[in-house]
C-alpha cells in the first residue's frame, strides 16, 4: 500500500499527493512510512517561504509569482498555511477562491493547511507536506503563512529561500524586529510600493539590515513590488534565483541546513516521546482531571510531571 502511494506521488498523481498530505495532517499511522520512502526523492526543487504581517499582500504575491513561474514552464506547488476553524478544524480559507486562475492549471498544486490541534502542530505538518511536493517533482514550492508567529518562523526557517513581506506605513518594520523576522529573511519585499512612505520603509529596512551581519556573508536583497498590478514580480523572481544560486555555492549553507535538520530530529523526537508518554501513562480523561487539580491548587504540576515520567519505560536495547 505504501509503495503504491509513493510511486504515484513520484509520478505526480494529484490524488495520491492530496491523500498523503491528508494523512500527514491527520497523523495517520502510515504517514511516517510514506515520508520515509519519499525522503530519498526530495531536495531537487526550491522551497520559498513567504511570511509577513496580515494585510501585506502575501497571497497576491504568491499568485503572481506562481504565474511568472508557469510562464517559464516551471511546475509550482503552493501551500497556504491558514488559521484553523474553531468549529471544523479545517482551513478557514479553504480552497483559496482568490487563486481560481491557478487552480485550473494542471502544472499547479494548491493546498491549504490547518493546525487541527495536532501534537507537533502546524510547522511539523507543513514541512512534511513540502517534502511530499518536493518528491512529486514540483520545481518551485511556495509556502505562504498567515503571520509572523513562532509556527510561521519555524516554517520559513526550513525553506530554501525565506521571504519577508512588508508594506509602507503599517509599522511592519517594528513588528518584524519584535518577531525576530530580521534574522530569517533572505529577501525582503516591500509590497504595495505605490503607497506613501515606501522610501522611508526602505531606508529603515536598510539601516536595520546593516546592523546585523550574517555568517554566510549574504546581504539580503530588497525588492519593491505592486503585486495587484504585477509590478516588480520579475525582479522578485530574480532575487529568489540569486539567493538560491548563492546558497548552492556556500559551505555555510550546509551548516544552516544541518541546523534545520537537527531541529527537525529534535521536534520529531519530542512529538513521538510526548505521544508515547500520554498514551502509556494516562487513562482517557486523566490529563484533564490532573489539570483541574492544578487549577484549583490541590496539586502542583511539577509533581504530576515527575509521576507521569516515572510510569514510562524507555527500553534500553543495549543493556
Amino acid at each position: 500500500m505504501t509503495a503504491s502511494i509513493v510511486d504515484r506521488i513520484i509520478s505526480r498523481d494529484l490524488r495520491a499527493i492530496a491523500r498523503a498530505i491528508s494523512k500527514i495532517e491527520n497523523d495517520a499511522p502510515d504517514a511516517s512510512e510514506i515520508l520515509k520512502a519519499l525522503f530519498a526523492h526530495t531536495g531537487k526543487g526550491v522551497t520559498i517561504g513567504i511570511t509577513g504581517a496580515p494585510g501585506a499582500g502575501k497571497s497576491s504575491l504568491v499568485d503572481k509569482l506562481a504565474m511568472h513561474y508557469r510562464a517559464q514552464r516551471k511546475t509550482v506547488g503552493i501551500i497556504a498555511v491558514d488559521p484553523s476553524s474553531p468549529f471544523s478544524g479545517g482551513a478557514i480559507l479553504g480552497d483559496r477562491i482568490r487563486m481560481q486562475t491557478l487552480a485550473n492549471d494542471p502544472g499547479v498544486y494548491i493546498r491549504s493547511m490547518a493546525t487541527r490541534g495536532n501534537l507537533g502542530g502546524l510547522a511539523r505538518a507543513t514541512v512534511d507536506a513540502v517534502a511530499v511536493l518536493d518528491a512529486a517533482g514540483y520545481d518551485r514550492t511556495l509556502v505562504e503563512t498567515v503571520g509572523v508567529g513562532q509556527d510561521e518562523v519555524d516554517i520559513v526557517k526550513t525553506a530554501d529561500v525565506s521571504v519577508v513581506v512588508l508594506v509602507p506605513g503599517m509599522g511592519d518594520d517594528i513588528q518584524a524586529i519584535k518577531a525576530g523576522i530580521m534574522e530569517i529573511g533572505d529577501i525582503f519585499v516591500i509590497n504595495k510600493a505605490e503607497r506613501d512612505g515606501v522610501e522611508r520603509t526602505e531606508r529603515e529596512l536598510i539601516s536595520l539590515l546593516e546592523m546585523s551581519e550574517r555568517s554566510d556573508g549574504w546581504h539580503p536583497l530588497i525588492v519593491r513590488t505592486i503585486a495587484t498590478q504585477n509590478k516588480g514580480i520579475e525582479q522578485f523572481a530574480e532575487a529568489i534565483d540569486s539567493y538560491a544560486a548563492f546558497r548552492k555555492d556556500q559551505k555555510t549553507s550546509l551548516e544552516r541546513f544541518a541546523g534545520v535538520a537537527e531541529n527537525r530530529i529534535i521536534e520529531l523526537l519530542r512529538e513521538r516521546l510526548l505521544r508515547r508518554v500520554l498514551n502509556e501513562s494516562l487513562a482517557p480523561g486523566e490529563l484533564r482531571e490532573l489539570a483541574l487539580a492544578v487549577a484549583t491548587r490541590q496539586r502542583d504540576p511539577y509533581s504530576i510531571v515527575e509521576e507521569i515520567i516515572g510510569k514510562v519505560q524507555i527500553e534500553n536495547r543495549h543493556g
